[in-house]
């Protein structure tokens, strides 16, 4: 269920931060996990899928840097 009035009353952090947070642990989840994925496909000798979850996982990589980056920057107080 999703709560659009939820402003960090509950949690006590903002939605955009909180929100910045997710973002960046899933990413790094997704690299993760993917690279279970890459080695299945590896394994079956499935170049194709390997070479699809090695792209999904090195855009996950860059979006974690990227949310990282933001975030590095928001509790440094900028």
């Amino acid at each position: 269920m999703t709560s659009s009035t939820e402003t960090g009353g509950v949690t006590g952090t903002p939605d955009k931060d909180y929100n910045l947070i997710w973002y960046v642990e899933a990413c790094l989840s997704n690299a993760l996990r993917l690279e279970t994925y890459i080695q299945d496909a590896e394994r079956e000798k499935d170049t194709e899928l390997a070479d699809l979850f090695r792209k999904a996982q090195a855009d996950s990589r860059k979006g974690a840097e990227i949310g990282k980056g933001l975030l590095r920057g928001r509790l440094n107080g900028g």
